[in-house]
């Protein structure tokens, strides 16, 4: 009697898992295609790219103007003193620095533009991915840019309903 009671208790939860399992609804999206396609990226990307040209060519005149000034200390080093050459050169390892510092800041720059201008183009896919879910009854939406979905039948593609709330 025990072990019937015990069978029965396993095959009941084995049937409530079952259906559990067949009413759960899996979706995958490409994330890459679909952000690759969106125009607000593509002048995302092209107004950090400005930005990082802008720094690139003002931190290439830095280092152009500093070459410049190590070239004439060393082509007047004759008219100076042991005391002067050392403070010119002072002078221009603490420019180096400066131009060391630009490179990070400019880095940090380039980063935090780039947060700010897709950040919220990120928040819209993943509203527009929830929303689709949603209204389609999906479980679970997986991406299949990262690599993760070892295999998908391409009836679950839901990237074509997200572009469309997009």
């Amino acid at each position: 009697m025990k072990t019937f009671s015990k069978l029965l208790i396993v095959a009941v939860a084995f049937v409530s898992f079952s259906m559990t399992a067949s009413a759960q609804k899996f979706g995958y999206i490409n994330s890459q295609e679909l952000i690759s396609q969106l125009p607000e990226v593509k002048e995302a990307n092209a107004n950090i790219e400005t930005l990082k040209t802008q720094l690139q060519k003002k931190g290439q005149d830095m280092i152009t103007a500093l070459q410049t000034k190590y070239g004439k200390l060393e082509a007047d080093r004759d008219n100076y003193s042991p005391k002067q050459l050392e403070a010119e050169a002072i002078k221009l390892k603490g420019e180096e620095q400066k131009i060391g510092e630009f490179e990070q800041t400019s880095s940090q720059r380039i980063m935090s533009k780039s947060e700010e201008l897709l950040k919220p183009i990120q928040e819209r896919i993943n509203v527009a991915i929830k929303q689709v879910a949603e209204e389609n009854g999906y479980t679970y939406i997986f991406d299949a840019s990262l690599g993760i979905v070892l295999y998908a039948d391409p009836g679950t593609d839901v990237t074509a309903l997200v572009k469309a709330k997009l």
